[in-house]
């Protein structure tokens, strides 16, 4: 049995000094199962990857992981009700880290993102993929940017949502590139694949996944960009957007496990050396890599550092373009 189980993992000072949250905290963790909220829709590739987490964790716990879909502007909804939840280790969030390096920068959201969640550990990255659908007539990623500026706002161009990865890689091409590019923002990524598929607009970023994929290889979609540190070994061909001049807008999902504010530090600690250690294991390594994610892991602290480099990398990408996220 756990440390956690056997011992109370905080030494409360004179009754009645410490805050209500302390004096709630449980002598024993786990002691119930946990609710893991997944901050975007059923059947996307976070709320696969995450149903993969819940059961190896489970085990290592000791009690189930309940997944629960919290959708809803860009993952802020679900970053919101995480932070509402009680402290206590119980209720944890699977999310990107947009919804705390981004969203807030561009869109009023209900929580602080500096104090409202703990990072717990990082669990995957995932490559941004661009594509062009039926809809588009050119060749390569070159020939859609010289669209965009031979023909302002005939490019017509989808993500998943304001302040979403795919929003930010939008974002940096078209202020590299001095085009008008239209957005199309989406709630999810169900309605946006039909929607591309018949051709409702040019282009369309999203995370790599076997669908997509299957898309390309069935020559319904044309992928024409990656946003990844190389080359992705599915699609050898096809160059990543620092390899097409734009550095900046280069960048894929980190997604990770989250904590509300003041949860106990010995449970996340837990947390954290449980959840790398799942990421370790043969099997979950084998479905991050089947559905094209690239593992991640690391301590709190190394989680934490990536977190404020994003933010203030969009920070600084918001303060110089700030009509491109309207």
């Amino acid at each position: 049995m756990s440390l956690l189980r056997r011992r109370p993992f905080l030494q409360l000072a004179a009754a009645g000094a410490a805050p209500q949250w302390l004096q709630a905290a449980p002598v024993a963790w786990p002691s119930r199962p946990l609710r893991l909220f997944v901050v975007y829709p059923p059947g996307g590739v976070s709320d696969g990857m995450a149903r993969v987490l819940a059961d190896p964790l489970a085990q290592a716990l000791g009690v189930p992981v309940l997944i629960e879909n919290r959708p809803g502007a860009g993952g802020s909804l679900g970053i919101d009700a995480l932070s509402r939840a009680a402290p206590d280790g119980h209720t944890l969030a699977f999310s990107a880290i947009s919804p705390l390096t981004l969203h807030p920068l561009i869109a009023s959201v209900a929580y602080d993102p500096m104090r409202a969640v703990v990072p717990v550990a990082s669990v995957m990255r995932t490559p941004v993929l661009v594509v062009g659908t039926p809809a588009f007539t050119g060749r390569d990623f070159g020939e859609m940017i010289a669209q965009a500026r031979r023909q302002p706002g005939t490019v017509r161009w989808a993500t998943s949502g304001v302040a979403t990865i795919g929003h930010m890689v939008l974002a940096q091409v078209r202020m590299q590139s001095r085009t008008d590019i239209t957005h199309i923002p989406y709630q999810g990524g169900g309605p946006q694949l039909n929607d591309a598929l018949s051709g409702q607009f040019e282009v369309l970023s999203t995370n790599v996944a076997a669908q997509q994929l299957q898309y390309i290889e069935g020559r319904r979609f044309q992928a024409l960009a990656v946003g990844a540190p190389e080359r992705i070994e599915a699609l050898p061909a096809v160059p990543t957007l620092a390899e097409l001049g734009f550095e900046k807008a280069n960048r894929d999902s980190l997604f990770g496990i989250f904590a509300p504010a003041r949860t106990p530090a010995a449970v996340v600690q837990r947390l954290n050396a449980e959840i790398n250690r799942v990421l370790h294991s043969d099997t979950v390594r084998e479905r991050l890599r089947a559905a094209y994610n690239l593992p991640a892991g690391g301590s709190t602290d190394d989680f934490t550092h990536e977190i404020a480099v994003d933010r203030r990398r969009n920070r600084e990408l918001v303060a110089g373009g700030r009509a491109q996220f309207d």
